[in-house]
């Protein structure tokens, strides 16, 4: 029996891609490097805000990513006051949330966004009430596709791990489900297409909200 749904944050349950393609240029403008694209940005996204850098970096004048801590200062600045920027909900996802809800299922956000930025990104976008439990990168707690994440939260839920459905839009998503153990669901709405999501192994695939429950 499922009791606990966890989402990834970046393209499953919110429009985020804006608010990262925007504070990435703000950081390489700063740094005189050219732009990357929304398209570029979109492909650099779901192992974190260093991975994201360094690849932007690399694409945007600086190979190897050498400035890469220059790039994080600047960035975790600029990010942390745009993380908000037009972020919005994913289509559907704030009506299926609140029916979970309603039927006793608790609601969780695993994200590799910084923490910080991912409460906030959070909050702006559905309140501080919607989900039980909202968990962003820490240094302590190993990064998707470590499975280490969906155990802590879990664990703070007040939940069995197996009792959890892990809901994701990227490969890493796929990868960290299936190193936890925990049924896992692939949406097709966000940074990955169906074809990306079956090559990493996606067993179950949905293309709109409503259909996850359905499938609880």
């Amino acid at each position: 029996m499922i009791k606990a749904c966890i989402f990834d944050l970046d393209g499953t349950i919110g429009n985020t891609l804006d608010s990262m393609v925007y504070s990435v240029n703000l950081t390489l403008k700063e740094m005189n490097l050219s732009e990357i694209s929304k398209e570029q940005c979109r492909e650099f996204v779901g192992n974190g805000a260093r991975v994201l850098m360094e690849k932007a970096l690399d694409a945007s004048g600086n190979p190897g990513a050498t400035r890469i801590e220059e790039g994080m200062q600047i960035y975790g600045r600029i990010f942390d006051e745009n993380c908000t920027y037009h972020v919005t909900p994913c289509e559907g996802v704030p009506e299926m949330l609140y029916k979970l809800k309603k039927k006793g299922v608790k609601l969780a956000v695993l994200s590799n966004k910084p923490h910080c930025q991912a409460v906030k990104a959070v909050h702006a976008i559905y309140g501080e009430k919607l989900f039980d439990w909202v968990q962003g990168q820490k240094d302590e707690i190993p990064r998707k596709p470590d499975p280490a994440g969906e155990f802590y939260v879990a664990k703070k839920l007040g939940v069995d791990y197996k009792e959890c459905l892990y809901v994701g839009d990227s490969e890493v998503d796929v990868v960290t489900g299936k190193n936890a153990g925990v049924k896992t669901i692939a949406v097709t709405w966000g940074f990955r297409t169906k074809e990306e999501l079956m090559i990493a192994g996606a067993q179950y695939m949905i293309d709109k909200a409503e259909k996850l429950q359905e499938y609880l």
